[in-house]
Order: structure tokens, then sequence, then C-alpha cells
């Protein structure tokens, strides 16, 4: 396939016009609507909308989805803290990123609205209304009308964390010759790991601009305990953020496990307290004794507490041996590994985990996390990290060894955005 032909399929897709999409949106919004998906904000998504007038220089951040979104948090506010004079634009792909941009950023940024699609007029009218000063992508976007107008307009363009997944890269290696076309509007690449580097410039993207970051999902703190819940000498196994269904499981697989391990001491914590009614109805047909955290219970006189307090859940998780991640056995798509993994706790997961699957691409890489296919191979490795010292051990050290390794993207981008916009 010559360079030739891919520069003609770039001017073909570049030529798509706003007006043909909108033909065709109706077709689209009636097979979303039998996946019971929300239409496309059309007005938004073609940049039809009434923009505000930001009277600063903009720093603009993309995130598609929930995932990307959250990975940008710290940094959003680190950004606001050291560059308080300029304006922040933060924009998302799908309803739910842009709901979660919404509800963490409200007061921090000056405008949160959608990405506009990848059609040539729809991605002028944005840019000349937003008119960033630098755009900031999280992980992979590649948008050929979006980054090629940014490098008319001379608009510096990065990709912050990025990462090509071993699912996708495959796919990119086939139309190589058209990503390099795409690869080269950016102004530099900034990427999750090594691996991620070598891909990029096989893709075709310049060396020099392409650097390893690390990962910013790692970028979060260890929290200060005050917490005691007279855990001496026991084992504690916490199974945080669960939702309906996800107690059933634990309870059981707790139960089990207490006839081997008696002195097995379990948190619960569902991710809502409106559902502490039939949480508590669960652990009373258990016949284990139980507490509840907000009547000071603790293990002296109870083998289960159920952490029905708010805020409380990052921290507790440096008193435990073991955690167990909720929202992995439904279709929630999990939560935040790294709250237990931050304290070197040996973390499982259901199957369900595609809010945070690139961390646990890393995560299970490094042998520092689980995702079990079902609730007997959660009772195995359970077990297994629970009775076996050398087992458990080696886990904690990979989790510890994992996050330290991935420290360090936040002061990069800083750094990069100060040589930037300087």
């Amino acid at each position: 396939m010559s360079f030739s032909f891919e520069k003609t399929c770039f001017d073909i897709y570049k030529s798509i016009k706003a007006e043909t999409f909108e033909k065709i949106v109706p077709v689209i919004d009636f097979t979303r609507k039998l996946k019971n998906k929300p239409q496309i904000p059309l007005k938004e998504k073609l940049a039809q909308i009434k923009y505000p007038t930001l009277k600063n220089d903009v720093i603009m951040l993309h995130g598609v989805s929930v995932g990307e979104i959250l990975s940008l948090e710290n940094l959003v506010k680190k950004i606001k803290e050291f560059y308080p004079d300029y304006s922040l634009v933060i924009t998302a792909g799908t309803k739910t990123g842009l709901e979660l941009a919404q509800k963490k950023y409200a007061e921090i940024a000056d405008f949160i609205t959608y990405f506009p699609l990848d059609i040539y007029g729809a991605v002028e009218n944005f840019l000349n209304a937003i008119r960033p000063s630098v755009v900031l992508i999280a992980e992979t976007e590649l948008w050929p009308n979006f980054s090629d107008c940014c490098y008319k307009k001379e608009i510096p363009l990065y990709l912050i964390n990025a990462r090509i997944s071993d699912k996708s890269y495959p796919s990119y290696k086939r139309i190589k010759n058209f990503i390099s076309l795409v690869l080269n509007n950016y102004s530099g690449i900034f990427c999750q790991s090594e691996l991620d580097k070598e891909r990029f410039i096989e893709l075709g993207a310049k060396k020099e601009k392409v650097l390893v970051m690390k990962n910013l999902k790692f970028e979060i703190e260890k929290k200060d305990c005050d917490i005691d819940l007279s855990g001496e000498n026991n084992k504690i196994f916490i199974a945080g953020s669960t939702h309906k269904g996800e107690d059933e499981i634990v309870l059981k697989t707790y139960k089990k496990l207490k006839n081997k391990i008696p002195n097995l001491k379990l948190i619960l914590a569902p991710r809502h307290l409106t559902r502490m009614d039939d949480v508590i109805k669960l652990c009373q047909k258990t016949k284990i004794k139980f507490g509840q955290r907000t009547k000071n219970d603790t293990f002296k006189d109870n083998d289960i507490i159920i952490l029905d307090t708010l805020g409380e859940l990052s921290k507790i998780y440096s008193i435990t041996d073991v955690a167990f991640i909720g929202g992995s056995f439904n279709k929630t798509g999990g939560h935040n590994p790294l709250e237990a993994i931050i304290y070197s706790k040996p973390t499982l997961s259901g199957p369900c985990i595609k809010n945070f699957k690139d961390i646990y691409s890393i995560l299970e890489r490094q042998k520092a996390a689980f995702v079990v296919k079902n609730e007997k191979q959660f009772y195995k490795i359970l077990e297994k990290l629970l009775t076996d010292d050398i087992f458990y051990q080696t886990v904690s050290n990979n989790s510890k060894r994992c996050f330290i390794d991935q420290q360090g993207a936040m002061k990069f981008v800083l750094n990069k955005l100060g040589e930037i916009l300087d």
C-alpha cells in the first residue's frame, strides 16, 4: 500500500461534511435505542452550540469516558493550582464521561463540554470557539481531522498517558501508513511504558516526539488511618465498593474460609449506603456475629464489620490483609484497585473490569493483582493468599514494586506543560 494511497484516503476522510452525518444520525440513533444507549447529542458534537467567551488563554484536556476522566483528576487540580490565570476546558466523548466530568470538575473548570465529532467543519468550529493554547488528550484518541486542524492552526497537541493495548495494536498495524499521517500531527506523545513507546514508533511516530511519562492513574497518595477495629492477631479481608449480588458471593466465600481460618475477619463496604438494610439482612442470614462502623463496633465482639460510613474506605484498606474490589461481579465495570494496591495489599476483582482494564493489565502483568473468572476461582486464590505466607508476601511485594514503578507521571506532565506554555 503506497503512501499516496494513504494520503488520498486521508483527503477523502477530511472531505466528509456535517450535512452527510446529519442524514445518517436517525439510523444510528435507532440502533442505539435498541441497545438502550442514549441518542447522539448532535448539536454539541457538531459544535453548533453557543460557546462561552473565555477571556484568558485556554488549557484544554480531553478524556473520552469514565476511566480517562478519572485519570485526569489530580492533574486537573494541579494545573488549576499551577496556572490559575489560564481558563480550563475539559471535554469528554461519552455521556457517562461528561456527567462524571461535570460532577468532579464543575468548581474547577471554566467550561465542560463534548469533544466534537471528527468532521472537519465541526472541529474547526470548536477550535475557533475555544481557541486553546494547548490540548492534552488522555490515552489514545487518534482523530485525523482534529489533529490535522490543530497542526494547521499551530495549536500544540499532545497525547498524555498514551497507550496501545495488545488488542488494538494489530489493527493499528494493518493501517500503519494511515496512522503515521495522524501521529505526525501531534506535537508529542507521552506514553505509559517502554512497550507503548516502541509501539507508537513502530506505527510511524517520530522518535524524538515519543517519551515515557508512566501512568497518571497511579498518582494517588496514602491516607493516614485513625481507625482501630482491634484487629490484632486477626487476618482481615475487605470487600470494598460492593454492589447487589456481590455481597452474597463475599459472605458465602467468607463463611467457607472462616471454617479453615478461625481468626479471619471481614469488612464489608457496600458502594451505596442506600442498600444498607439489605446488606444487614444478608449478614443476619449468615448467623455470624456482625457489627456496624457507625455504632463503633469492633472485631473484639464481631467477625464482620459493615462499613456504613462515608469517606473511610480508601484509608481503611491500610489495616486489612487482602482486598476484593467490587463492581466487578456484575456489569458495573469495577472500581479502582489502586486504593488497596497503594498499601501493598493483594487485590482481587471479578471479571467485569472495563472501567480500569488498563490498570489491571499492568497489575496482572506484574502479578500484583488477580482478575478471577468466577466464584470458585475467587475462593481458591483468596484461600491461597490467606494461608500461604510465602505466596502472600510475594504478591504484596509485587504490589509495592508495581506502584513505585509507575510514579512520576504528574511531575512529568506539569514540567512539559511549563515548557510548552513558556
